[in-house]
């Protein structure tokens, strides 16, 4: 099945040699987004919850880079490098995903540049996406 990188300037670049997203077939897999500033690769300040806050500004705009939005999101896996952190994590998590929320794991982990929140995402592309679907332009 071919695969389509997905990049935009709305979210930091890649920080190795992997792409923001990949589209394959009806999904988008989005890579780890962390709670950096597109414009200068800086992590906000702040602490765990305005991380979260831009990660999660990022990961939509990979997404609607992809043609699609939060609200096609199945699945996420949420990683914080310190679990005292999930609650407040968590309550910021829910208003950005309202209605049904995807499936998620959350793990404790060692996260790259010292960052203490991190997201990483499968959506489903939808039925009319810019990308290379023949149904017409993006939503």
């Amino acid at each position: 099945m071919p695969h389509l990188a997905v990049t935009t300037a709305q979210a930091p670049a890649a920080v190795g040699p992997y792409s923001q997203a990949v589209r394959a077939g009806d999904f988008i897999f989005c890579s780890c987004q962390l709670g950096l500033d597109p414009a200068g690769g800086a992590l906000v300040p702040g602490g765990a919850v305005e991380e979260a806050r831009r990660v999660l500004t990022n990961l939509r705009a990979v997404l609607e880079a992809a043609g699609a939005s939060l609200a096609d999101v199945v699945r996420t896996t949420l990683y914080l490098s310190d679990l005292a952190d999930f609650s407040a994590v968590n309550q910021l998590y829910a208003t950005f995903f309202p209605g049904t929320p995807p499936a998620r794991t959350t793990l404790q982990a060692v996260l790259p540049k010292g960052a203490r929140v991190g997201i990483d995402a499968i959506a489903m592309v939808p039925a009319k996406s810019a990308l290379g679907n023949s149904n017409g332009p993006a939503r």
